[in-house]
């Protein structure tokens, strides 16, 4: 695929990603199983191929990423008005563990304080960076999958 096809497949899943709220984020267990848990993306998503999900440190899906930083995003659209299915995103990506409070308050939406009331201020809470390094996408017709530089 071609880098102009490529960003314009990057451009394409990035839009759809912002409309999809929640996403399935899979780890890989210390015991070889993958771990799946719904996680919002807070509608942020950089396609370059970030985004960004929050949670608490002491959580069993940190201790995955530590030990093993592949990761799996897998989203669902919205059915089409037509009834058509919506689009279907699969992404493979290296996580990252944040700790950095100006990172967290770039990445914050205000939706987040329903989970972590004290804000960017909530004691334990981490910052999962998600970089894209493969995608894959399936909407009506068109598909697309593709390595991200």
């Amino acid at each position: 695929m071609n880098e102009r096809s490529t960003k314009q497949h990057l451009d394409h899943i990035a839009k759809a990603m912002r409309d999809i709220d929640f996403v399935m984020l899979n780890t890989h267990t210390a015991g070889g199983q993958i771990g799946a848990r719904p996680m919002s993306n807070n509608r942020q998503v950089d396609y370059d191929g970030d985004s960004y999900y929050f949670t608490w440190d002491d959580c069993r899906m940190v201790d995955d990423i530590e030990q093993d930083p592949r990761v799996g995003l897998s989203l669902q659209g919205q059915q089409e008005k037509d009834g058509a299915p919506g689009i279907f995103i699969a992404i493979e990506g290296q996580a990252e563990i944040r700790r950095d409070k100006a990172e967290f308050a770039e990445h914050w939406v205000d939706d987040l304080e329903r989970w972590f009331e004290d804000g960017i201020d909530t004691p334990g809470l981490v910052m999962i960076a998600v970089r894209a390094t493969r995608a894959a996408y399936w909407h009506g017709e068109d598909d697309g999958d593709f390595v991200i530089d």
